[in-house]
Formats: structure tokens, sequence, C-alpha cells
């Protein structure tokens, strides 16, 4: 069982200090690059769903969030006002508010939708000292958003595609534990008062969770102010339960924010606004990342994908110049020079590397390359070139697999 915490700082991937203040993590080198591969992943799997993207600012001004609903529902979880001259603004709480201003800010006809809008952004909430942890739960949040407007008779389907787009990243990722949760209102809550939105927009993700043949369970007092969700609940290794994931159907901010779109009938209607996010907060992903992995990530997300070990300084030029291809070719790879201890030593140091390579007299004058795998198998000497066109191969495709022999690639020789 591996807490995030404590090996995020041994890894050197995240840390914190007083001066920045507490739920405020920063990340180092090697936590920056995971968090880059999570970023690009997402990015390119929405481009391949139609989604663009978009960038906004993480301030607002008050009238702003007192629009969107989250002023009067949501405030004890946002920080406080600034003032600025005679107005004030407010760090953003969520993106779903700046989003449907882009939407309003152009004409849109039927023709266009759905609009997939999507952004990682950063957001804040003031939570209490005592229930922060980590990184999974800060004051400083970059989610990985997205808004669709659609027609109705769209909405189901967009937000099927959104789960299956969740489903598919998890595979990707590695994520098996999960559970499914139909999240409603419950007594006692800042929900809108509006019982036929919530009979609504609860039956379409009600249909949606049925259709995709999955089970899940309904909770109450676990919606959003403005609606019920699909909640995607992860367990880490020490058997807490988290949300991760979420698709929600909205039909109170489009009204708030008066978004229209016009109609095949020349007439203008009201479209609906699906919220979804794949992988929720990089920060949430990245620690249960680490813990269900204990650090050895897969070969696409690791900081560092091959380190090379020259057994002694006469190798140092030849390993450099590996390194130096490695890079030219898109991998991320390190030198691991005998100055650094010995070779046992550098192995070790190394563990958590998917890939190694030791250049010795032998390798330098061959230009071949034997590699270690991070889980002890060897692979044979082979050309430098078939070797790192086997490990690019691999990363790109964002493989679990470390080595693979099936059909579709060259055999080393």
């Amino acid at each position: 069982m591996y807490d995030h915490r404590k090996l995020g700082r041994e890894l050197d991937l995240f840390d914190t200090d007083p001066l920045m203040g507490a739920g405020l993590p920063y990340w180092l080198p090697d936590g920056a690059t995971v968090r880059h591969a999570l970023e690009e992943y997402v990015r390119e799997a929405e481009r391949l769903a139609g989604y663009r993207h978009v960038h906004s600012p993480v301030l607002g001004k008050r009238e702003l969030y007192e629009i969107s609903g989250h002023w009067s529902h949501y405030s004890d979880d946002m920080f406080p006002p600034m003032d600025l001259g005679a107005e004030q603004v407010v760090l953003r709480p969520s993106l779903c508010p700046h989003h449907a201003l882009i939407y309003r800010s152009r004409p849109h006809s039927y023709r266009e939708l759905p609009l997939r809008m999507a952004e990682l952004g950063g957001m804040y909430r003031s939570e209490l000292s005592g229930v922060l942890g980590g990184l999974n739960r800060v004051r400083a949040i970059h989610l990985n958003d997205a808004h669709i407007f659609c027609t109705l008779e769209q909405a189901a389907e967009e937000a099927a595609a959104a789960l299956s787009m969740i489903r598919e990243a998890y595979r990707v990722l590695g994520i098996t534990r999960v559970r499914h949760r139909l999240s409603l209102p419950g007594p006692g809550g800042k929900y809108v008062a509006d019982p036929e939105l919530w009979r609504r927009s609860t039956a379409l993700l009600s249909d949606v969770l049925d259709g995709s043949g999955l089970p899940y369970e309904r909770a109450e007092g676990e919606a959003a102010f403005y609606g019920p969700k699909i909640d995607v609940q992860v367990t880490d290794s020490a058997g807490r339960e988290s949300t991760l994931s979420t698709v929600q159907i909205d039909f109170h901010q489009p009204e708030r924010f008066d978004l229209h779109y016009i109609g095949a009938d020349g007439a203008k209607h009201r479209p609906v606004m699906v919220h979804r996010s794949v992988i929720g907060s990089v920060e949430r992903a990245v620690a249960f990342l680490v813990e269900q992995h204990g650090g050895a990530f897969p070969a696409w997300i690791a900081p560092t994908q091959l380190v090379v070990l020259p057994v002694s300084d006469a190798e140092l030029p030849h390993a450099a110049a590996l390194v130096r291809r490695c890079v030219e070719q898109g991998l991320r790879a390190e030198l691991a020079a005998p100055e650094q201890g010995t070779l046992g030593a550098r192995i070790r140091q190394a563990r958590f590397v998917p890939y190694q390579t030791v250049v010795g007299s032998r390798e330098a004058a061959g230009g071949r390359v034997a590699l270690r795998l991070r889980d002890g198998r060897r692979i044979a000497p082979a050309p430098a070139d078939d070797v790192l066109a086997r490990i690019g191969a691999l990363v790109a495709s964002r493989s679990a697999e470390l080595w693979d022999e099936g059909e579709g690639v060259a055999p080393l020789r």
C-alpha cells in the first residue's frame, strides 16, 4: 500500500512550502512531466472527439457568479471577493460560467451543435485546512473540464459519448477499481429550486447509465447545486474512495445566461449544457496514479523513460550521444554518469525507470544497445535504431506493456 504524499516527495514529484500555503503544492520537474503527459493525452483524445480548446481567466466579477448561481449556493467554498476599484472580482470556483460567456459571445445555429468546448484550467476552492491532504484535496485545482452545448435531442447521446471517453481513458491509465454513481440532491442542501429541471436531467442521466450497461448506485446529497451528475468513483490502495470523473446535464445555467441558438424554424431555442471531465483534476489523477503504480509509471507517463549508464568515463561520449539521439526522437532519457556512484548503485537509483541500458566498451564500439527492463527482463543487444524505434512505438501507443514482440513491430536483429 502506497501513500502518494510520502512517495511523491521521495520521487521528487511535488512538495509544499509554508510560504506558499497549505493546499497549494508546487510541482518539481519530474512531477510536471507526469502531469504534462496526462494533459497531452486528454487534449489529444478531446481533439479526436471533436472538441475545440479555449482558455479563460481564473478571475471573474462577483456578478458573474451571482448570475450562475454559485454565489448564492456555493459561496462558502469560494475565496472572498477582492475589491478592484468600484468592482469586486473573485477567484473562480469552476469553469462553466466562463464557458457560458464564451458561447454567448457569438451567435449560433442549430447546424453548429453539438458545440464541444474544452479547457484544462485553474479554479480555486476555499477548503478548510483540516480537510487538505497531499494532491487529493487542494485549494488550487487544474481541472480537465469541458462543456457541450447541444439540443435537447442530442444531450443523452453527448453524455453517453463522454462516459465512453472516460472508460477509454481509464483503460489507457490502467484504472480498474471503478464504481458509477448517480448523484442526486438530498435534504437540507443548497440546490436550485426547480423540480422540473431536476426531473428532466435525472431522467436523461438515468437513461444514459441504463443504456451503458454499467451497474450504478443512486446517492442522495451528492449532486451539484444546479443538477444531478454521474460520478465515476475510484478506490485507492488503502480502500479510500473519491470522485475522479463526472458527467452532468445542466438546464440551469443556459437559462441563467440566456443562451440560445437559432433553430431550423428560424426561432431562438435554449441549448442544453453537458458538463464532463474525463480525468477530473490533474492533482487528484496524479495522486491516484502514484499510489496505483507505486511510482513505477507506464512508460508513456514516466518522468524518465530510459536511463543510459556508462560503465566508466571512457564510454561517456558514446553514452551522451545515445541520450541525445533518444531526446531527438522524442524520448525522455537521462545520463547516469560514473561520478554518480557505482554501476550497481546507479541501477538501483533508476529502479523506477522503465528502460535501462548499460554502455560498456563492447556496446560503445558496436553501436548496439542491450536493455534491462524495469520488471527484470533483459533484451539481447541490438542496433540502437531498432531498440529506440521499438520503445518509441510503445510510448506513442501508450501501451501498458514494457516490451511487445507482437505483429507489426520489426523483430530485433
